[in-house]
């Protein structure tokens, strides 16, 4: 299936573009920035840089008229349009992984081919010394126990070396007062892939943008967890043997829950999902992800009654309240804390096949007593984000 995008190339003087996040649409063009606008996100990009333009077959010019004559800066569209290559050696289609919607059901599916791979893949045999030369630094601005050292595992078991910083909105020079783009242009200079977790939505695109080697999105504050996502749908499809036509819940903090964003960005690319959401009401799922879903067919649901979606559902997944994201209302925290709990009872009402995930942490919306259950598979999930960011990894770095 061939797949198009649109950029902006000036035809006077040479002035450089930006890295290409692989989503333009709709441009404006003036002499200091380009503006792009898709599926309701904006953003401006400054001429900065030399990546804006990715390979493939030039198959369409469309001259614009939106820059007045005195601008006389002249900007084109050019419809790009190249069928995805996922043949060994070619490279690979994203310079950055910032959000789920960057992702095909074709690119999916080839990441999860790679990700086989990597399971095979042991001490000493000649996979793990694919990514050897290369250093990949993890600026962590949140906390992280799976994400962060599973990506350093990935990296290591391939070769690779690890530069990185547990907690630098402490530990970095932000704390004084250091802004994200001059953090990642410094530590461009001394490594060749960034992983990055920020409190801010929207972070990851920032320093994508600034930076000329690829930026992988650990988390964004409430915004997206990309790398989760995928790990999630690789282990829906290893659980449950298939993608389409499954019913997930997504259970707890959907408000401000990055996980099940992402996670319901990458369902909606598979055939008669349907999901429904339960939450309490303080932290329902917000409407932009509703909105899409329903651009995109997907059927979807919210409920009051955990235990009946869980009777009707290939996947529960149950993610925790997010303290950290009430700040001082911790009377809302404690109003939402506690509601819905996956435990024994949950357990009996659920079909033979169906599975728990959670992308962990855990507090005590998943009693211990259901980690016997065969069901149980978040544990499994976890370390499929190993599989999954060795792939990542390795496509980003030295391709397919």
């Amino acid at each position: 299936m061939a797949v198009s995008s649109s950029t902006f190339t000036s035809l006077q003087g040479s002035m450089a573009a930006p890295k290409a996040l692989r989503c333009y649409k709709e441009f404006m063009c003036s002499p200091s920035n380009l503006s792009y606008k898709q599926s309701g996100y904006s953003k401006s990009i400054y001429l900065t840089h030399s990546r804006l333009l990715p390979s493939g077959k030039l198959s369409k010019w469309e001259q614009t008229d939106r820059v007045s004559p005195k601008d006389r800066i002249q900007c084109c569209a050019v419809q790009v349009e190249k069928a995805p290559s996922f043949s060994v050696g070619k490279k690979f289609q994203l310079d950055d992984i910032i959000e789920a919607q960057q992702f095909d059901r074709d690119t999916l599916s080839a990441i999860f081919e790679v990700a086989r791979e990597m399971e095979k893949i042991e001490k000493n045999s000649p996979g793990s010394q694919v990514l050897k030369g290369y250093l990949m630094a993890t600026l962590f601005y949140e906390p992280s126990t799976r994400t962060r050292l599973s990506f350093e595992s990935a990296m290591k078991r391939l070769g690779g070396e690890v530069l990185t910083t547990e907690n630098a909105r402490e530990f970095s020079s932000a704390a004084k007062g250091e802004t994200l783009e001059d953090t990642i242009r410094t530590i461009e200079g001394y490594s060749d892939i960034i992983v990055m977790r920020h409190f801010e939505s929207g972070a990851a695109k920032r320093a994508a943008v600034t930076a000329s080697i690829p930026v992988i999105n650990a988390g964004d504050g409430p915004g997206q967890h990309p790398s989760q996502a995928l790990l999630d749908v690789y282990t829906i499809d290893r659980e449950v043997g298939k993608l389409d036509g499954i019913k997930v819940g997504l259970v707890g903090d959907l408000a401000n829950g990055r996980t099940v964003r992402s996670l319901a960005y990458l369902l909606a690319r598979y055939q008669d999902v349907k999901i429904y959401f339960v939450s309490p009401d303080v932290v329902k799922m917000k409407d932009d992800i509703k909105d899409y879903l329903t651009s995109k067919g997907v059927e979807w649901e919210e409920s009051a009654d955990l235990m009946e979606v869980a009777s009707k559902c290939d996947v529960v997944y149950q993610t925790r309240i997010q303290r950290e994201r009430f700040g001082e209302r911790t009377d809302i925290y404690e109003e939402a804390r506690g509601k819905y709990i996956v435990d024994q009872n949950v357990l009996d009402v659920m079909q033979k096949h169906a599975v728990v995930m959670h992308p962990l942490p855990r507090l005590d919306e998943i009693t211990v007593d259901v980690d016997r259950d065969p069901r149980a598979a978040y544990f499994r999930q976890a370390k499929n984000g190993l599989y999954i960011r060795m792939a990542l990894l390795k496509l980003l770095l030295v391709g397919w």
